[in-house]
């Protein structure tokens, strides 16, 4: 492997189970601080899961930096994988010692949960971001003094070294890979490559233009670059991210901060514009400019998530004739039961390297790994727990 290593409310049920440790944010722009809390007693559609790695999420520290709504303080961090422990008592596909990565939670009863769409649950923002809660108001997770700690994030919240999980989040991979390759799978690596197979989908000879060299933008080159497009472009402002991104599989790469971008994707495209977009910064600016140069009838998605509030404006008489669809989705769309063990099969084959993105730090220099992410000194930080 090629990885890096550097050295609640009033109605909340009481919590009872093992002690655990976790970072937790205090308050809008504080830094991770260690802390024992204590989770909750497994309701029986639930698994405790002990956390081996964690990756660090843009939206982790935009919860952090008050610009995506959560309740504080809590415990963040929803790129968990590790070893189930205890399942309760209606669990019946997993057992402990199974080796699991963590993903989002959904309710598994609405229409399209039913459906197989687990992300367009009508429950998920209330379950993975809204209230740190269960769906009925229960902490998972608390002080040991007893004072209310908001965590059920992204149904895990997996900056800690156990967690409680619905059995919905969490998928089963039988297989030996680290566990910081593994972990960055239940949301960069599907969002990426979920964006790509699941909504772009690249026809023969088109071209896919990616906007940001982060780690969901470089997980969707290396889901790219496994389909039939004849072109992957990159466009990003770091050197250092599009030399990586070549390595990858991108065949053209765009320096946004010395090039200018319309002119060279037009180059690259022979003056048509590219057939597939997708939008990784949560920039207004780069959105507009992702659909501009799109090609007639070509596909813009959006994954990158700016503040709250945020709006950009297109020209519709240009929509008029140029046809674009503009899609926002979270998680790529995926089905974590199906992609992540795709994804994991994929990297045993060495098709799918996503160590070459991943940094490894110790649990206890979280906000050190926070700080080299913000500088963009590395491109997918994960915590390891042992």
């Amino acid at each position: 492997m090629n990885i890096t290593d550097i050295a609640a409310s009033p109605a909340a049920a009481a919590v009872a189970g093992p002690e655990v440790i976790a970072a937790v944010v205090e308050q809008i722009g504080g830094e991770f601080s260690r802390d024992t809390i204590e989770l909750d007693v497994l309701r029986p559609d639930e698994v405790r899961v002990r956390i081996h790695a964690s990756g660090i999420c843009a939206t982790d520290l935009a919860v952090q930096a008050g610009k995506t709504p959560f309740p504080l303080p809590g415990i963040l961090g929803h790129e968990g994988a590790g070893v189930i422990e205890e399942v309760g008592a209606a669990v019946n596909a997993l057992a402990p010692g199974d080796r699991v990565v963590m993903t989002f939670d959904s309710c598994g009863q609405c229409e399209p949960c039913l459906a197989a769409r687990p992300v367009q649950c009508v429950n998920w923002f209330a379950l993975n971001m809204g209230s740190g809660t269960r769906l009925d108001g229960s902490l998972t997770t608390r002080r040991c003094t007893g004072r209310a700690l908001h965590g059920h994030f992204f149904g895990q919240s997996s900056f800690a070294t156990h967690a409680i999980c619905s059995q919905r989040s969490v998928v089963k991979v039988e297989t030996d890979t680290d566990f910081a390759v593994l972990a960055p799978l239940g949301c960069s690596g599907q969002t990426g490559a979920g964006s790509v197979w699941n909504l772009l989908r690249p026809e023969p000879g088109s071209s896919v233009i990616i906007y940001g060299g982060g780690a969901v933008g470089l997980m969707a080159v290396l889901a790219a670059q496994l389909t039939p497009a004849r072109q992957v472009i990159v466009v990003d402002r770091v050197e250092s991210r599009l030399d990586l991104a070549r390595e990858l599989g991108a065949t053209v790469t765009v320096n946004a901060g010395t090039d200018d971008v319309a002119t060279a994707v037009n180059d690259a495209t022979e003056g048509r514009g590219a057939d597939r977009a997708l939008e990784t910064t949560g920039n207004m600016t780069v959105l507009r400019q992702a659909v501009d140069l799109l090609a007639v009838s070509g596909v813009c998605v959006v994954v990158g998530a700016p503040p709250t509030g945020s709006e950009v404006a297109f020209d519709v008489q240009e929509m008029l004739v140029r046809h674009p669809t503009i899609i926002g989705v979270s998680q790529g769309l995926a089905r974590p039961r199906q992609i992540i063990p795709a994804l994991v099969e994929l990297h045993e084959a060495g098709r799918f390297p996503a160590e070459k993105l991943i940094t490894a730090f110790p649990f206890d220099q979280i906000n050190e790994a926070v700080t080299a992410a913000k500088q963009g000194e590395v491109i997918k930080p994960v915590l390891t727990m042992r």
